[in-house]
């Protein structure tokens, strides 16, 4: 599964603008009164303006031998979240993964991650055009096996590892979505930040179909194209 596009809400448009064209360096190719979008890799990020404040969590794809060297650059731009004891990098080993944490400027916590079952390495020196995409984006959920279920049944993506109660995934290592239970796992690693099922609006592609979907409100709905 391919994440190509990512549509999120903040109620700080011009620093997000800020910071993902200037700060981060990403290529804005659309804009209108109200939103922005950049070039990630094969994905589009879309932030539109709101009224109301909300707060999610995404990552970034990158090359699978890029992870100290995408760090230092990361961290000549904006600070890098420390896990623990100055640690700044985590490993999932279930997942076979290396990633960091930031803050984007309307308080979201992205991740750049490394996959190295995806074999991706690349010679040249990092820049922000080797992020391949957007890799994941979190939907908080009270029902984890039955927002898996829905996703299943509407874009035909498989369940990919984790649990059915607590948090599993849904999607493949090229993208996934991150299904938490919010009572059971309340905040985003690494922050205090609360898991809620805030509006999302995706486009995927898998298995040569690309579908859309909006989450809002803990349900998933299919948006038809025309």
């Amino acid at each position: 599964m391919k994440i190509k596009a990512l549509t999120l809400l903040t109620d700080k448009l011009r620093e997000q603008k800020t910071f993902y064209t200037q700060t981060l360096g990403f290529t804005c190719i659309a804009e209108t009164a109200d939103s922005f979008s950049v070039r990630v890799g094969w994905s589009v990020l879309t932030f539109r303006q709101s009224e109301k404040r909300y707060l999610y969590h995404f990552c970034f794809l990158i090359p699978s031998n890029k992870l100290h060297e995408a760090l230092a650059w990361t961290e000549q731009r904006v600070p890098v979240v420390e896990i623990e004891n100055g640690e700044k990098t985590v490993n999932f080993d279930i997942w076979n993964a290396d990633s960091f944490y930031f803050y984007d400027a309307s308080g979201n916590i992205a991740e750049f991650i490394v996959r190295y079952d995806l074999d991706n390495p690349t010679d040249a020196p990092f820049t922000i055009t080797d992020v391949l995409c957007v890799n994941e984006i979190g939907l908080g959920t009270a029902d984890v096996a039955g927002l898996n279920e829905t996703l299943t049944q509407t874009l035909q993506t498989p369940f990919w590892k984790g649990d059915l109660e607590r948090f599993g995934t849904n999607g493949t290592q090229e993208g996934l979505f991150l299904l938490p239970d919010y009572n059971l796992k309340p905040t985003w690693f690494p922050t205090e930040i609360k898991i809620e099922p805030h509006p999302v609006t995706v486009t995927v592609e898998h298995d040569g179909v690309t579908s859309t979907i909006e989450y809002v409100n803990g349900e998933v709905r299919r948006v038809e194209e025309g």
